[in-house]
């Protein structure tokens, strides 16, 4: 995860040594470390891939704004967006906050939802061919006396539900019946559930005393599929909405159509380009779901 970068260039490379500095021996080997040599079901721990999603990101901007000639400062985002962690780049990216102070928050936001996860039996399941409407129906009939929610509202025709892992074993057959697609997803917990509130609880405690700005650019939010606040307010709205984040929908699928309709328009500097940071192309996969005229240009290597 994110070699290609580290070893093409040398703003990669510096956040990279910039979070194993950081974080020293709190994951247990260097991030570095973890990121290109695993173990797979180590670096797949929440608690591990999230602060290690979240510096391969940072690497693949930093070099990508050099490989291009420009200063962090100078580099044209029109907007910017990111599916649940992926969120915290984009805020990054933005200005928002520093790599470090959002190294420290996805740390101990992973760590949290592992956390939270291990402390209640959750799961999660995906629901190919659903609508809004029918994945609502799935939890209501599959719900019972325990939790399940919509979750991650990808793309036309890809919810994720989460919630209890009895009512997620309910789910599958009453998925069926409606004619839909139900899989059981391989994840730690329900995520993006009532389950997470331990650690929303924890983030809440953390955003307080970290230091947000208000962002140079737009970036949307997870909860409502609009931008966070470009005013003075803009700190305390993004606080609260990260918050919200652990135990709200990711309404990813609003938010691209939402930045289609609003910042897919030429400027000064030419047509929009859409870039998807390292690591992996799966929001490319979404956006062809989402809307096949959007060309999006996956930076997983340099």
């Amino acid at each position: 995860m994110g070699k290609a970068w580290f070893d093409a260039s040398h703003e990669a490379r510096e956040v990279f040594h910039a979070a194993d500095r950081y974080l020293a021996d709190r994951l247990g080997a260097s991030l570095t470390e973890i990121c290109f040599n695993g173990p797979v079901d180590r670096l797949n721990r929440t608690d591990v891939s999230q602060p290690a999603i979240f510096t391969a990101s940072y690497a693949c901007w930093r070099g990508l704004i050099a490989k291009w000639g420009m200063g962090d400062g100078e580099a044209e985002i029109i907007a910017a967006a990111g599916l649940s962690l992926g969120e915290y780049t984009a805020l990054t990216i933005a200005g928002a906050m520093s790599f470090e102070d959002g190294l420290e928050l996805v740390t101990l936001r992973g760590r949290a939802m592992q956390d939270a996860a291990e402390k209640s039996q959750g799961g999660m399941v995906a629901l190919i061919g659903a609508d809004e409407a029918q994945a609502q129906q799935v939890c209501e009939k599959a719900r019972g006396s325990d939790i399940l929610v919509c979750a991650n509202f990808n793309a036309p025709g890809q919810i994720v539900i989460s919630g209890s892992k009895s009512a997620c074993e309910r789910a599958l057959p009453v998925a069926s019946e409606l004619g839909l697609r139900g899989t059981a997803l391989q994840v730690a917990g329900a995520f993006h559930s009532p389950l997470m509130q331990p650690a929303a609880d924890q983030l809440r405690a953390a955003l307080a005393d970290t230091t947000i700005k208000t962002p140079r650019a737009t970036v949307v939010c997870n909860v409502t599929a609009l931008p966070h606040d470009l005013t003075d307010a803009a700190p305390d709205s993004i606080r609260r909405r990260l918050v919200e984040q652990l135990t709200s929908p990711v309404r990813w699928s609003q938010s691209c159509s939402w930045l289609i309709s609003n910042r897919n328009k030429p400027t000064e500097h030419g047509e929009v380009e859409w870039h998807e940071l390292s690591p992996g192309k799966t929001l490319s996969g979404l956006m062809r779901r989402i809307d096949k005229s959007i060309k999006v240009v996956s930076d997983d290597a340099p």
